[in-house]
């Protein structure tokens, strides 16, 4: 009996251990599966209702130039990102044919006033009627006529300038032949230079003409001091939004057409806003926006359906779908999935 009261004792320790060690190692379990998150409390704070927007630098003034008569190209004055001045020749036509041409009318003219010249003394002596002495007359001042006419289509073989500034594009060689009217080179005014950009419909009313704008310019790793000098009277019909033009002073001409500008607008009218990381967002196969939320009772994370405003320095807004207070995580929501227990860092 004794033995047998011993070996039952025995058991009874061995059991209540085993349970024990059960015990820790599903506690051990529920602590392992706990995954490890950062997380930031929600909290509502003052912003500046500034507007940012992109836009592409154009030039002040941008003209495309052609040659008012056709010919053949036999000079080229200047590159594409050369700089020009106001005046100076930028290429010519070969001006054979309007040189003969001039000097066909100048044989005119000189043929046709000798006849007036003649008629004239017989006018004056009372020889010719009136009517005769007026239609040589009207043929000498139709001579002159197409005489000056030749003589501005010889100047018009010569392409000049009518502004200083970037000679932006090139569309013709030397031997090519061209025609009236056809753009041969793009010059731009970049003394000063404008950001176009589209204003949503909604931001359209805090937008007025002088305001100050933070042009920043990537590619230049610099910023500048703008002011809004145009403002669109009517929406695009595919987008709604207003067009803008904010002008820039350009001094040293390092800012050039065509560059991608990020635009700035203070304007005085600040507001609540609830901010979050933006690597905190997370988007489902439906392209539902969400974040987790950790419960604190349970020390559990739930997905939780926002909407999102726009971008405020380096954080996003969150409009709608979180209370102030709530805990949201904003890293290590890659590992976990709906109702995961977390352990805060």
């Amino acid at each position: 009996m004794k033995n047998q009261a011993l070996y039952v004792l025995s058991s009874m320790i061995l059991m209540l251990a085993g349970c024990n060690q059960t015990q820790t190692s599903k506690k051990e379990k529920v602590e392992q599966a706990a995954i490890p998150v950062s997380i930031e409390e929600v909290k509502t704070t003052s912003v500046k209702n500034d507007i940012s927007v992109s836009g592409n630098i154009e030039g002040n003034t941008t003209v495309r130039l052609g040659f008012l008569v056709a010919g053949k190209v036999n000079f080229i004055g200047a590159k594409e990102g050369q700089t020009v001045k106001k005046g100076q020749i930028l290429a010519s036509l070969d001006p054979t044919s309007y040189n003969i041409a001039k000097q066909l009318s100048e044989v005119q003219v000189n043929a046709v006033t000798d006849e007036f010249n003649r008629l004239k003394l017989l006018h004056d002596k009372g020889s010719v009627t009136e009517s005769d002495f007026s239609k040589v007359n009207f043929t000498l001042q139709q001579a002159k006529l197409q005489q000056q006419l030749q003589a501005k289509n010889e100047g018009d073989t010569k392409l000049y300038s009518p502004i200083s500034g970037v000679l932006l594009k090139k569309l013709t060689e030397v031997g090519e032949i061209v025609g009236t009217g056809i753009p041969c080179f793009v010059i731009s005014d970049i003394s000063k230079v404008k950001v176009l950009a589209y204003i949503p419909e909604g931001e359209l009313q805090y937008i007025k003409i002088g305001q100050k704008a933070a042009i920043t310019i990537s590619a230049l790793d610099r910023t500048f001091t703008g002011k809004v000098v145009e403002v669109g009277s009517a929406a695009d019909v595919t987008s709604r939004a207003f067009t803008i033009k904010i002008e820039v002073d350009n001094p040293n001409q390092v800012i050039r057409p065509g560059m991608i500008a990020e635009a700035k607008i203070g304007v005085n009218n600040a507001q609540q806003a609830t901010l979050l990381p933006a690597e905190c967002i997370n988007h489902d196969i439906n392209n539902l926006t969400y974040v987790f939320v950790v419960e604190k009772a349970s020390n559990k994370a739930f997905k939780r359906e926002v909407s999102l405003g726009k971008m405020i320095e380096n954080k996003i807004e969150i409009l709608t779908g979180l209370n102030a207070g709530e805990w949201v995580v904003v890293a290590g929501q890659n590992k976990i999935s709906d109702g995961s227990a977390v352990t805060i860092k």
